[in-house]
C-alpha cells in the first residue's frame, strides 16, 4: 500500500497546480457563422431592451468584427427607447394619466420589437443593418 504522504509530495514549484492557474484568459476569435449568430442575437435581444445587446457588445466586441459592429448598432438603437419606456412605465402608475402612458409604453415596446426583428433578419442573412432613427451614442 502506498503512503498518502507520497501522493502529496511536490517535486517542483508548479506541481499540484491546476493547468489553468496563471495562464492568460484569451478567448478565441469567433468563426464567421458565430460572428453572424451573435450579431443576430444582439438585434433580436432588442425585444428585451438594451441589456442583451450591451452584454453581447461587452463580451464579444474583441472577438468578431461583425458582432462588434452590429451589437453597437443595436445598443445605440435600443438604449434611448428603453429608458423612455421605463420612464413611461413609471408615469403609468399615476392615477390620472396612467392609462395614456401605459399605451405609450406599449407602443414603444412594439416599435422596438418590430425594428429589432427586422434588423435581426437582415443581419442573419449576413447584411449589415442601420436603423433609420439612431442616436449612435457609441461610435
Amino acid at each position: 500500500m502506498s503512503n498518502t504522504a507520497d501522493r502529496h509530495q511536490h517535486t517542483g514549484p508548479d506541481e499540484g497546480r491546476s493547468a489553468f492557474e496563471g495562464s492568460p484568459a484569451n478567448a478565441l476569435p469567433l468563426t464567421a457563422s458565430e460572428d453572424r449568430q451573435f450579431a443576430t442575437l444582439a438585434h433580436f435581444g432588442g425585444i428585451l431592451g438594451f441589456v442583451p445587446s450591451l452584454l453581447i457588445y461587452l463580451i464579444f466586441k474583441d472577438r468578431g468584427p461583425f458582432t462588434a459592429q452590429e451589437s453597437k448598432e443595436a445598443l445605440n438603437f435600443t438604449l434611448p427607447p428603453t429608458i423612455l419606456a421605463l420612464a413611461t412605465w413609471l408615469l403609468s402608475l399615476l392615477p390620472a394619466v396612467g392609462g395614456v402612458f401605459a399605451v405609450v409604453n406599449a407602443l414603444i415596446w412594439v416599435a422596438i420589437a418590430m425594428c429589432s426583428v427586422t434588423a435581426g433578419i437582415q443581419v442573419n442573412r449576413g447584411r449589415p443593418y442601420r436603423y433609420a432613427l439612431n442616436l449612435r451614442l457609441l461610435s
